[in-house]
């Protein structure tokens, strides 16, 4: 594998890339001075197979590695082949059913070929840590738990609630950040990324590269995504997720149907364009331009990256004709609804965005089918509608708004 760092590019020019979106970067100083090394950093996340399928969410941390690869540093996406076998603990109440080794072998088949959607396979290197950690052994398991305490364990947050909530912590669970922080050993990291949620475990790795002699890694902690509703992190479990492996159609609609607001996290986070040409966009819509052209375009990158150019354009033919089709105006009322809680019914939406007269009115027009959310007819009148959603509600043949839930 051929790597090299760029030359051409600053050292704040390149801190700027890396720092883009980013939570937390530690520690900065020592950052800037591997960076000035000028030499190809090495430059690890680890993901465990618990699922087949990528979302978005997930993607952030990719687009980072991206990023640092197009700044020609040496990228290496770890499969956590051995620590699924524990799954990490992190944010859990429950210990987590451990995976089978089938499950942990098809989950990071499909891992390995979904993330050369976002990065480059000619130079990323697919790692396993089964290949450093089956063979510790036991001698080589106790002397990595020798390095920590009972006490330094329960600093981590999840653990501390669940020890002092009177919930069971197994014991392997604890081996699971210190199996984490030598994957960081083997792999001598200068750089480590991770989600917020991943903070106490990216920082053992520190810990353990200094315990071996090392120099320790930097850390660069990403935020989690919000999902399609704007409010939860985006997860299968809550439904509020865009598959990267879904249809292109599927993937431009839901992108379509984020709020105005949320648009330009996604694009900061997952989107490939500079930042100044985001700055541009933003720009632009202050002056009066329809934010949902600039959505667009963030549709059609995503579902480019994911499929192709030209799913990316059917994707939109197919978008513009199901709307044209239902006749949909391009300047619909903006119209904002306050939630007193997390979510609010279809027929309160309907009253409160002064659609209707009355909830019975919305709810009698729902069973007469003249009620579309996004051109789509509302057939569940006890529809519930989540904040940050921003949809287009139409009444009937002639009424409609663009409605943001806040």
């Amino acid at each position: 594998m051929t790597t090299v760092a760029r030359p051409d590019i600053s050292i704040d020019d390149a801190l700027a890339v890396i720092k883009r979106g980013a939570e937390e970067v530690l520690i900065e100083a020592e950052l800037i001075a591997k960076l000035k090394e000028n030499r190809p950093l090495r430059v690890k996340a680890g993901f465990d197979p618990t699922a087949p399928d990528l979302h978005l969410g997930h993607t952030v941390v990719l687009t980072k590695m991206r990023q640092l690869q197009d700044l020609g540093h040496r990228i290496m996406f770890l499969i956590g082949d051995f620590t699924g076998m524990i799954g990490d603990p992190s944010g859990k109440n429950t210990t987590r059913p451990p995976l089978t080794p089938e499950q942990i072998q098809i989950n990071a088949k499909t891992y390995a070929e979904q993330v050369y959607k976002i990065l480059d396979p000619a130079k990323t290197e697919i790692c396993f840590n089964s290949t450093w950690l089956g063979e510790l052994g036991a001698a080589g398991m106790l002397r990595l738990a020798a390095g920590s305490t009972v006490a330094r364990m329960l600093e981590r947050d999840d653990f501390n609630k669940r020890f002092y909530g009177n919930q069971p912590i197994a014991i392997h669970e604890f081996m699971y950040p210190l199996m984490q922080g030598y994957d960081s050993v083997a792999m001598q990291a200068d750089i480590e990324l991770g989600g917020t949620d991943q903070k106490f475990n990216l920082l053992m790795g520190r810990t353990l590269q200094q315990q071996h002699g090392q120099k320790p890694q930097c850390v660069i902690m990403m935020p989690l995504l919000e999902g399609l509703d704007g409010v939860n992190k985006m997860s299968k479990s809550l439904g509020n997720y865009i598959g990267i492996a879904e249809p292109a159609n599927e993937i431009f609609g839901k992108v379509m149907s984020i709020s105005d607001t949320l648009m330009w996290r996604y694009y900061e986070l997952v989107s490939f364009r500079p930042l100044d040409e985001i700055a541009q966009f933003k720009q632009e819509v202050a002056e009066g331009r329809n934010p949902r052209d600039i959505k667009v375009l963030l549709a059609q990158e995503l579902v480019a990256r994911f499929h192709s150019e030209q799913a990316a354009i059917d994707a939109l033919t197919d978008f513009e004709a199901r709307f044209q089709k239902n006749a949909i105006p391009d300047d619909l009322p903006e119209v904002t609804v306050t939630l007193d809680g997390a979510a609010m019914a279809i027929g309160n939406v309907l009253k409160e965005a002064q659609l209707v007269a009355s909830t019975s009115e919305a709810l009698r027009m729902i069973q007469q089918g003249g009620v579309k959310i996004d051109g789509e007819k509302v057939e569940d009148k006890g529809l519930q509608l989540d904040r940050g959603v921003t949809v287009v509600l139409q009444v009937g043949k002639r009424k409609f708004a663009r409605v943001t839930l806040a």
